[in-house]
């Protein structure tokens, strides 16, 4: 291929040389390497489409990669192009043809030429080939989700690390099978890109999520809503907050049972699930904790409805949400542990000595210093625990499994705490299962209520307390024995939240 002025075409006057003859993107490395570029952004784009259309399960953020990346490098190759010819359309017009690209097989540095540009342009093409691909497995990965944007999702990504869903990927709860939710996923995962880039992200990361897909389409693939759970045997390890951090332990038995009548008896916790019972509420606040009506419609029809005295509003004027899973598992895997539970936890599997004296009010009072950084909370959590126990030879194993909890529950730059986070299991620190179960709902003629603090609705207290005491089991049940007294009708979150005994 050769571009050469001919004298004979044109007058010698004429200020423009081969005017006639058309420009072309071969005649200058310009426009040649745009084209190059321009070829490896569509390669890579038509790659990642067909990945994610053969993809078991959907991903996101490929459509960052495939929609948003590899479209950006065909227009910048399409650029390159147009800046080449308009070079060589400047130096035809200043009479400087000779710095045109030409190319004359029969020189040996031409060819010599044209062979490296192949082999350039070929490797090129791999390298887009490859990093597409490795790019889109990547965006698939836990990793992805949850270090990629660092400060954003740290809090989550540790929760996660610690959650029993600590082997089930991010995209499987958060998006599941099907392509509305790819779609809907895809324009939220450009959202948060931007939100991120621009640090226009909110400080806690809001919850519940309002877009958050249907529990039946994702929980429920894996945790089947008909199978009968029956009854579960739990233990819980408690320390009282006192000089000898005096441990009382609670055995129950929690009545899960289910909602199907094909596959066991209906009762128990799950009784709420969609299989048979369909259970509908109105929340008047963000987070869902002030619950002051629910339409119960049992397998028959029968419509019953509940209200607290207060509430004396048309439902229809509200928002009415089915209940779900999620409503009493809404933190089944970015679990915030308060520093009550975690200091108990820890006393119990003996990483914490319980011998140390007043250590778990000292280790919680610890965890609960204000702090805007990590750094800073670590290093308030190591003076107060070397001021109270600076002599003692356990100090600094001590100190590391403070500042360890400390690491896994707080993130003071989101602040992101179990403060912020409701977890609607069981009803200690949160109301959590009554927010109906509390005996203010009723129905209009005042004759039906749903149950107020009946201990044995739910679980069966088969033993309390401490040593000898654990191993006096009874199938009925016994008694709740308070630790330091009963407290009548108070609900457990009003004393206990998470900070406390």
């Amino acid at each position: 291929m050769e571009y050469a002025r001919d004298p004979s075409r044109h007058d010698v006057n004429d200020p423009v040389p081969n005017s006639r003859i058309s420009l072309s993107v071969l005649r200058n490395w310009v426009s040649l390497s745009g084209l190059l570029v321009a070829a490896g952004g569509l390669f890579s784009f038509l790659l990642l489409l067909a990945l994610d259309a053969f993809a078991r399960n959907a991903n996101p953020y490929v459509g960052i990669l495939a929609y948003l990346i590899a479209p950006s490098f065909v227009a910048l190759g399409l650029a390159m192009v147009v800046l080449g010819l308009f070079l060589e359309r400047r130096d035809i017009l200043s009479r400087r043809e000779g710095k045109l690209l030409t190319f004359d097989l029969s020189r040996p540095r031409d060819r010599r030429r044209l062979v490296v540009f192949g082999v350039i342009g070929g490797v090129f093409l791999l390298v887009s080939a490859i990093g597409s691909y490795r790019s889109y497995h990547f965006t698939e990965s836990v990793a992805f989700c949850g270090q990629a944007c660092h400060t954003v999702m740290e809090p989550e990504y540790v929760t996660y690390l610690n959650s029993p869903h600590a082997r089930v990927a991010c995209s499987e709860c958060h998006i599941g099978p099907g392509a509305e939710w790819y779609v809907k996923a895809k324009i939220s995962g450009l959202h948060q890109v931007y939100a991120t880039a621009f640090n226009t992200f909110s400080r806690p990361i809001e919850t519940p999520i309002r877009n958050l897909r249907p529990a039946q389409e994702t929980c429920e693939q894996c945790h089947w809503p008909k199978k009968f759970a029956g009854n579960m045997d739990l233990i819980f390890y408690h320390y009282l907050a006192d000089s000898t951090n005096t441990p009382y332990t609670v055995r129950l038995l929690m009545k899960v049972g289910g909602g199907d009548p094909a596959r066991g008896p209906v009762g128990g916790i799950h009784w709420h699930m969609n299989v048979a019972n369909k259970v509908e509420y109105i929340a008047t606040d963000e987070k869902r904790q002030v619950i002051p009506w629910v339409r119960v419609i049992d397998p028959q029809g029968v419509v019953t409805e509940y209200r607290t005295p207060s509430f004396k509003d048309d439902p229809s004027k509200h928002t009415i949400r089915r209940m779900d899973c999620m409503d009493c598992h809404n933190r089944p895997t970015h679990i915030y542990q308060s520093p009550n539970e975690a200091v108990d936890l820890s006393l119990a599997l003996g990483r914490l000595d319980p011998r140390m004296p007043e250590i778990k009010k000292e280790a919680v009072k610890a965890l609960l210093l204000p702090a805007s950084t990590r750094e800073e909370g670590l290093r308030k959590i190591a003076a107060a625990l070397h001021e109270r126990y600076r002599d003692d030879p356990r100090l600094e194993k001590t100190i590391a499994e403070v500042q360890a909890i400390s690491r896994e529950n707080f993130f003071p730059e989101m602040k992101a705490s179990w403060k912020i986070y409701p977890n609607n299991i069981g009803h200690k620190n949160w109301p959590g299962c009554f927010r109906c179960h509390d005996g203010e709902h009723a129905t209009s003629d005042g004759k039906r209520s749903i149950k107020a603090n009946d201990c044995n609705a739910c679980h069966v207290i088969l033993a309390q307390g401490v040593g000898k005491q654990l191993e006096n089991l009874s199938a009925k049940g016994h008694a709740f024995q308070h630790p330091g007294g009963e407290t009548g009708d108070m609900k457990c979150s009003e004393c206990h939240n998470g900070a406390g005994p």
